[in-house]
């Protein structure tokens, strides 16, 4: 591993995060090991007397504010307290705050805990079809509260619109710095995100399509346990397009042949809880692509993660090659 994440730094978070542990109620006896590293340091905290289990999260500094950490939570409390998903709670400090911080060489990280929650990630496999119709019910769930959740006039979250994706401003940077990415390739899509932009603007944004989604909804963070589907990490939760939370689904399985299937699925759970247009499905391969698209952004700006280095250049490949065959399906149309 290197880059911003190298063994040296993870070994830093590592002791910032056991820093923080007593103002959950956790000894610095405790047994603190890493489980992810993405767009932050996941660790997971184990009490050796107890054997209570405590999930920490160490936030990448210059992405989220300590304001829109604290929005996520209050967002994830306000669906557990209305039984909307299954998700971790948050776990709140002695102090009765809900996020630490630590110093790390002048630069201040934020941490946040949740309680562990039994589970597997899903495979891509046939069981996968019946998982899509319990997302697609989740994910209504998620958007009818959406909707109808009067909001701290505090909560701050960022939004997922084509600017802040493909456009002038994206949050995981410029798509174009992608490894394996050629003249040809570049310039198919630069014809994509072209052809995307008016697609978005002609879609709008109005409040029966877009609003506050978990948007990133990948099989990593789901947990299946037994019947239970329960949806872990809302920190990239913010405002977007209702139908974005099915593209961030098939995030890294895109170009698997179950696809076709995970998308009926997904619609056919979604309408068991509420009304999803045939215009809303007419959109959700734009969605995918607009996803895909960012991802190959992601990888480049995050070379350090195991994802990235565990896709390399043939990411950028399958990019290309969905980017040819949507655009040919959108001239046939």
């Amino acid at each position: 591993m290197g880059g911003i994440y190298d063994d040296n730094m993870i070994d830093v978070l590592k002791e910032g995060a056991i820093s923080v542990l007593p103002g959950w109620g956790m000894g610095p006896d405790a047994e603190v090991s890493l489980l992810t590293v993405s767009e932050n340091a996941t660790f997971l905290a184990t009490d050796p007397n107890s054997g209570a289990k405590l999930i920490l999260r160490v936030h990448r500094p210059g992405y989220h504010t300590r304001a829109e950490i604290e929005s996520e939570l209050a967002w994830i409390n306000a669906l557990r307290a209305s039984d909307i998903v299954d998700t971790p709670k948050p776990r709140m400090r002695s102090d009765g705050s809900l996020v630490a911080e630590f110093d790390q060489g002048g630069v201040s990280r934020h941490v946040v805990a949740f309680d562990f929650m039994r589970g597997a990630e899903p495979s891509a496999d046939e069981a996968l079809v019946d998982g899509f119709f319990k997302l697609g019910a989740i994910s209504a769930r998620l958007h009818g509260h959406a909707r109808q959740w009067t909001r701290s006039v505090n909560f701050v979250r960022k939004s997922w619109t084509f600017d802040t994706t493909l456009g002038a401003n994206p949050h995981w940077g410029d798509w174009r710095d992608a490894p394996g990415l050629d003249e040809d390739g570049l310039a198919l899509l630069e014809r994509l995100c072209s052809h995307l932009d008016q697609k978005f603007a002609s879609f709008g944004m109005g409040n029966d399509r877009y609003g506050l989604i978990h948007a990133d909804l990948r099989l990593a963070n789901l947990l299946v346990d037994g019947d239970r589907l329960g949806v872990i990490d809302f920190d990239d939760c913010g405002f977007g397009w209702f139908g974005y939370d099915f593209a961030a689904a098939i995030s890294f399985i895109e170009l698997d042949p179950i696809v076709p299937a995970l998308k009926e699925a997904w619609v056919e759970g979604y309408r068991t809880v509420a009304p999803f247009s045939a215009s809303d499905v007419a959109m959700l391969d734009s969605f995918v692509m607009l996803r895909r698209l960012l991802l190959t952004a992601w990888i480049a700006s995050h070379p350090e993660t195991p994802t990235a280095q565990e896709m390399g250049t043939g990411f950028a490949a399958g990019t290309l090659q969905m980017a040819q065959d949507y655009l040919t399906a959108e001239s046939a149309k």
